[in-house]
């Protein structure tokens, strides 16, 4: 059954659509929405709003009924196990409800602080996700490529040059077995010497824990073999200014040892590196000094 759709000529009031609205809602059993009023009724949506409005209780008078202690107390029937009913009592007289707890005033004061939002949008664009912090803060190493390309030609020519000036050469480093195999000795003074300043500064730098005695062996001998390197290009590149097609006897005599030296060099920081020690303390991870005794070295 459904209420019939009103066709009168005079528009209708709002008491008579919310009496035409309950009755809709015993139908359907539940209120209908502001749309099917303003079909069914042929009413504007100021009046169905209006209607489905005195349909909804007052939420003030709701309040007001269930708070306690606002009407009369409801009665029980309460029975003596020895015998017939004694009659009603009043349930306030039974059982006394706990009061109901009320907001801390101390929470708000106690909540915690609301996000920065400047700072989540500030990290939210530098990567999210696991590994985001690890790639925003990442340098790339290809610059180093183009340093490493000019200074090879620089440093190789350099070392080179001061080597052919200081007695270096071509060879024959297999002689009576290939005779054919002939190389410039030269070579020798920017692959030993940079390779190995390049292997110290790596020792000295990494983050890895390492015994004292090495880390510091390293500190001095890549700081050393840098300097060194660029003494050579500088007696180099100030011979070939001046026209010295051969270096005085006190250079050659130190250029001549310097493969030697090198690898004396290198074989000392890697025997320090992999000296196991027993104790705590050496094991010193990279930008720490051991700290010595106080009595120790006077």
């Amino acid at each position: 059954m459904s209420t019939a759709t009103r066709t009168s000529a005079y528009p209708i009031t709002v008491d008579e659509l919310a009496d035409r609205v309950r009755v809709r809602t015993v139908e359907l059993g539940a209120p209908p929405t502001q749309n099917q009023v303003m079909t069914e009724f042929k009413v504007g949506r100021p009046k169905a709003a209006a209607a489905l409005g005195a349909l909804t209780p007052d939420p003030l008078a709701i309040a007001e009924q269930a708070r306690p202690g606002s009407g009369p107390d409801p009665v029980l029937p309460l029975t003596d196990p020895a015998g017939p009913g004694v009659g009603s009592v009043p349930v306030s007289t039974v059982v006394d409800a706990p009061p109901t707890p009320g907001p801390d005033p101390g929470a708000a004061d106690t909540a915690a602080p609301a996000p920065d939002r400047s700072t989540s949008e500030g990290t939210a664009g530098r990567g999210s996700g696991p590994g985001g912090a690890r790639r925003a803060g990442r340098v790339r190493s290809w610059p180093l490529l183009l340093l490493a390309a000019g200074a090879f030609v620089s440093i190789w020519g350099g070392w080179v040059g001061l080597g052919e000036l200081t007695g270096f050469g071509p060879i024959r480093l297999l002689p009576g077995i290939l005779d054919e195999f002939v190389i410039n000795s030269a070579i020798a003074l920017p692959i030993g010497v940079e390779a190995y300043a390049a292997f110290a500064l790596r020792v000295w730098l990494t983050p890895n824990p390492l015994p004292a005695r090495a880390r510091r062996f390293a500190m001095f001998s890549a700081i050393g073999s840098l300097l060194l390197g660029a003494a050579g290009q500088v007696a180099y590149h100030l011979m070939t200014a001046a026209g010295i097609t051969t270096a005085p006897w006190q250079i050659t005599a130190f250029v001549a040892c310097l493969p030697v030296v090198v690898l004396g060099c290198g074989a000392a920081l890697a025997h320090l590196i992999h000296t196991p020690t027993d104790h705590a303390a050496d094991q010193t991870p990279a930008g720490h000094t051991q700290d010595r005794p106080a009595g120790e070295g006077r």
